[in-house]
């Protein structure tokens, strides 16, 4: 993993903070899906980017293609705490 992140898109930081609160999960898969409330994530070209570059993880280990809840990792909770508070 990078430790050097190009700026993320609000749609990404958006997807990192409905992981912080609980709200996501994701398919266990080389290439997982993201679900956020239930419902299948609109951009998985990102959800994917996301695990990708390390800022989520499964919570916990499932079968192929099972549905799991996701946390952030130290290098998300660290994404999510450089976020700015307000937008320009």
């Amino acid at each position: 993993m990078s430790t050097t992140l190009p700026d993320l898109p609000q749609r990404a930081l958006s997807m990192l903070r409905a992981v912080a609160s609980g709200r996501a999960e994701m398919t266990c898969s080389c290439e997982p899906d993201l679900f956020i409330d239930g419902l299948a994530c609109c951009d998985q070209v990102t959800a994917r980017l996301l695990s990708h570059a390390g800022l989520i993880r499964p919570a916990r280990p499932g079968a192929l293609g099972q549905r799991v809840p996701v946390r952030l990792t130290d290098a998300g909770r660290h994404v999510l705490q450089a976020e700015p508070l307000e937008a320009a």
